[in-house]
């Protein structure tokens, strides 16, 4: 899985890759630590609404826009017009759908797939 973090203006500034069986948390939490978080609002999808991450945004003086899951038994409040901006990462991932080396995943090793998902991201900037 491509991990994909955006400025304001849909710009990717990191690009990391996780492993299918490895968890949501742990990741969000080690690339989240890479910035400093007060006065940031956080706009994912329901797959990084754990408690974990709610708390670690929360302690560090961050805000999140965070749907809950259909699931959850203590649903938060989520601001649903914030949460509209995130729009700007699924027009980059169908930009960079368009290539269709990332979209197919042709490469076995997975530096040589970032590797490329770097160029497109470059060609998708470069535009």
């Amino acid at each position: 899985k491509i991990i994909v973090v955006e400025d304001t203006r849909g710009q990717p500034f990191c690009l990391l890759l996780k492993g299918r069986s490895v968890h949501n948390a742990p990741v969000a939490i080690n690339v989240l630590s890479l910035f400093d978080l007060p006065g940031i609002t956080i706009l994912v999808d329901k797959a990084y609404g754990t408690a974990e991450i709610l708390d670690y945004i929360q302690q560090q003086d961050g805000d999140y826009a965070i749907p809950p899951k259909s699931n959850t038994r203590n649903p938060w409040r989520c601001d649903w017009v914030l949460y509209q901006e995130r729009h700007l990462v699924e027009c980059f991932f169908l930009k960079l759908k368009q290539f269709r080396r990332v979209a197919t995943r042709y490469d076995k090793l997975a530096s040589s797939f970032l590797a490329f998902v770097y160029l497109a991201a470059i060609a998708i900037l470069l535009k």
